[in-house]
């Protein structure tokens, strides 16, 4: 059995009770095969990272949509991944392997967040297709579609009301929309929608809303956080439609409510993760230079490194480095005006950029902070442990300067101050004048 295979069947073991009744467990195997054989050479750095992509894409066209099953993958993508392509924690490469590992979880995750929202936005829509369909059959053939109809209103998972479209009170709701909007079904109907939502959540939907009587649009869809009446937040997507007859005559409106709470917050989840270190908690590569390609004006940027961590990992192990690089994050953290913020880039790196920086003052006041905290010793187990660093600066103006321009530049002002020894920041960079 091949490391590939081996990393399928483990990866299908860990997803068991993770909900995919159309396939069983050797089938599962099968469709992993090719994706961990990719994952493979990806953390090997010999193959393309977008295989973890793909690989969620699958799994959520299988069914997969439980959180359960991106928390599992993303355990093996971090643990056995690593293992199978470097088994021995104490290998030069196995800090490289883990931090590749660690990006291609995190792809994943993004990618399985994707699925899993076009997903439930196709169920959704499919839903008020369905709805849509059998409402307008209800009015041009009552007699032959009031019973699906009625089937659909009622057994819905999904609430749905009708409006009146000539006085706006609602005629009737199901029992999942009283659920949602956490009002009792007998209450809403003759009433009006601005009525049952209140006025703390009516918003945005209040022009939609007008629009739609005026006969300016036919249809409208809001996400929106929702108060109930118990006080209890959720968020609601609301879908609403003008339901017309045969001749063209708008007869009443239909409305389908979801709570996608839930998903929303697996949503915000998902994404934390994939943007962040998950062993400090800083933003990872990814985010730092989201913010760095974001940025307007002149910046300053901290690329530093520790010094003698591998001698910690060597002799104390890698969990106190672990813990090192944890307590390093907390001292960024505090020392670090509003204007910036530190990200890890893997390994024993660390990158801080300084957004609006009035120039080398500031910048160089902010590396001389980093130092002066990185100075002081750490508490490894009971034991104190001293770790230098080396830093790099870099002053540029976004509008003017390539970001590999500006990172090639604190990379080398970096490595020269490791050279020097010095303490403080070794060289601010200028961008070439053009003129």
């Amino acid at each position: 059995m091949g490391a590939a295979h081996e990393l399928a069947v483990r990866w299908a073991a860990m997803l068991d009770g993770a909900v995919a009744p159309t396939l069983n467990r050797t089938q599962v195997e099968e469709l992993l095969d090719p994706y961990a054989a990719g994952l493979i050479e990806a953390v090997r750095g010999t193959g393309v990272t977008t295989v973890a992509a793909e690989a969620a894409e699958a799994l959520v066209a299988a069914n997969y949509r439980d959180p359960l099953a991106v928390h599992r993958s993303v355990l093996v993508l971090c643990k056995d991944l690593v293992d199978a392509v470097c088994p021995d924690s104490e290998s030069r490469e196995f800090l490289p392997v883990r931090d590749r590992a660690i990006e291609v979880a995190a792809e994943f995750a993004a990618a399985f967040t994707a699925g899993l929202r076009n997903a439930a936005l196709a169920e959704q829509e499919s839903t008020m297709a369905a709805v849509l369909t059998a409402a307008r059959e209800a009015e041009a053939r009552r007699q032959l579609s009031e019973a699906r109809f009625q089937a659909i209103f009622a057994g819905a998972s999904v609430g749905i009301g009708t409006i009146d479209i000539t006085t706006g009170q609602v005629v009737d709701v199901n029992n999942a929309m009283a659920e949602v909007l956490g009002v009792p079904a007998e209450s809403m109907p003759g009433r009006s929608v601005a009525d049952i939502l209140g006025p703390m959540n009516i918003g945005d939907a209040f022009a939609r809303f007008q629009q739609l009587f005026s006969g300016e649009v036919d249809s409208f869809r809001v996400e929106s956080v929702h108060t109930r009446p118990n006080g209890t937040i959720t968020i609601i997507d609301l879908s609403m439609s003008v339901v017309r007859d045969s001749d063209g005559n708008p007869r009443f409106l239909i409305g389908v409510t979801v709570d996608v709470t839930e998903r929303k917050q697996l949503a915000d989840q998902l994404w934390y993760d994939a943007h962040h270190d998950s062993l400090t908690g800083l933003p990872n590569r990814l985010l730092f230079f989201d913010r760095l390609t974001a940025a307007d004006g002149q910046v300053g940027v901290c690329y530093l490194d520790l010094d003698g961590f591998k001698e910690i990992n060597d002799r104390r192990g890698h969990t106190a480095g672990d813990r090192v690089l944890c307590d390093v994050a907390q001292r960024l953290r505090a020392v670090l005006p509003e204007n910036a913020v530190a990200a890890r880039l893997g390994g024993d790196e660390f990158i801080v950029l300084v957004e609006h920086c009035s120039g080398r003052e500031e910048l160089t006041a902010v590396a001389d902070a980093i130092l002066g905290a990185l100075r002081q010793p750490f508490d490894v187990a009971g034991l104190s442990v001293t770790v230098g660093a080396s830093i790099g600066t870099a002053l540029v103006d976004t509008h003017s300067t390539a970001i590999d321009e500006l990172m090639h530049a604190v990379d080398t002002a970096m490595y020269r101050d490791k050279a020097a020894r010095s303490r403080r920041a070794a060289a601010l960079f200028a961008p070439p004048d053009n003129h």
